[in-house]
């Protein structure tokens, strides 16, 4: 299917500590099945911009809809006030995924998250047996000298003059914000044992996890063990030549793999 048969829609979703921005994409001949839609939940740094024509080629190469939105304190959506909760990936279930479900009204879904936002779409899939399946995409299910090496590399990289107003583009004047939420959050001594593992032993839908072969935030056995850990059917693809980024480096094998496993669940 052309992107073009590809219909937008922009949306505001109310929730207790703010409003948060999302975006629906449609294809206009969807079958007649009522068809899960695809959920996606973006990175430490991301929002639904920066996800680019990414959710438009996926609703048209799987034929379903496809909804992405920014979670608090990123991009279109409210600022979050104060320090962002260590238990912030399990608690995305509860908070902005919920008030998303809840008001644009569908039960089933399927889970997609690149990142940290792989993290969240696990944690959604132990809290919501509605979940038909879950994709994680560069994923951390702990916490390993390559993520910290990784996220180091970054700080030292956004200190120099101008990097910051990179982020501005896309979180306005909640940029520094977003870029202290990861950064401080992850190389902070609370959260170096942080791990996925029971929410992994939850998940009882089958589970893809993705990963470049060359990840500077994580080793080839954060996507092995991720499918080890789970519970449902699992399992693991690595993407030669890429790197935190598949969805934007090769999208094209991505999009193939997501559509091959969406078809067998």
């Amino acid at each position: 299917m052309n992107v073009n048969t590809v219909s937008t829609q922009e949306i505001w979703i109310d929730t207790p500590r703010g409003r948060l921005y999302a975006k629906h994409w449609e294809p206009a001949e969807i079958d007649g099945r009522n068809l899960a839609p695809i959920v996606l939940f973006h990175d430490s740094l991301g929002s639904v911009e920066l996800w680019r024509d990414f959710p438009e080629r996926l609703a048209a190469s799987i034929n379903r809809t496809v909804i992405a939105y920014d979670r608090l304190g990123f991009g279109k959506s409210d600022a979050y006030h104060g320090k962002l909760a260590l238990t912030f990936i399990t608690d995305e279930a509860e908070v902005g995924f919920k008030a998303v479900r809840e008001q644009l009204g569908f039960d089933t879904f399927i889970a997609v998250g690149h990142s940290v936002g792989g993290c969240m779409s696990v944690g959604v899939a132990a809290r919501y047996p509605a979940c038909l399946g879950v994709i994680t995409e560069s994923a951390q299910c702990f916490i390993e000298d390559r993520t910290r090496a990784g996220i180091l590399e970054a700080r030292d990289n956004f200190a120099k003059p101008g990097q910051v107003d990179r982020l501005k583009r896309y979180h306005g004047d909640k940029a520094q914000w977003v870029l202290d939420a990861w950064i401080k959050t992850w190389l902070s001594p609370e959260f170096s044992d942080w791990n996925l593992y029971a929410e992994l032993e939850r998940v009882r839908c089958p589970l893809l996890a993705l990963h470049g072969e060359n990840d500077e935030y994580g080793s080839l056995v954060q996507p092995q063990r991720m499918a080890e850990r789970a519970s449902g059917s699992s399992s693991h693809e690595i993407f030669p030549g890429c790197a935190h980024l598949p969805h934007r480096e090769n999208p094209e094998i991505v999009l193939a793999s997501i559509s091959k496993w969406i078809s067998t669940i």
